[in-house]
């Protein structure tokens, strides 16, 4: 019989360009900015400066996609777990 996965897990790992809907959000508000200054701006430096702007963005974004603990400084879990009650007092 077959199986069949979850609609919300494979939401989850939807890949629209290459990235996660997050990342691609992320991509078209950045797009979108950069047109707006695209349109409003009067040299051509700018213009190839916003280009290679996006284009860095994209390939950081990418990378970040299929390697995510490249931005995990931080350990996930405490070094100590306890179920003690916490008190005011300290008795060490």
């Amino acid at each position: 019989m077959k199986r069949f996965e979850v609609y919300k897990n494979i939401r989850k790992r939807a890949m629209i360009f290459g990235l996660p809907v997050s990342l691609f959000a992320l991509m078209m508000i950045a797009i979108i900015a950069s047109l707006l200054v695209i349109i409003f701006s009067f040299s051509f430096g700018i213009i190839i400066g916003v280009l290679a702007f996006n284009a860095a963005l994209y390939i950081a974004l990418t990378r970040f996609a299929h390697n995510p603990q490249l931005l995990q400084f931080a350990k996930v879990f405490p070094k100590n777990i306890s179920n003690k009650k916490s008190s005011s007092l300290n008795y060490e």
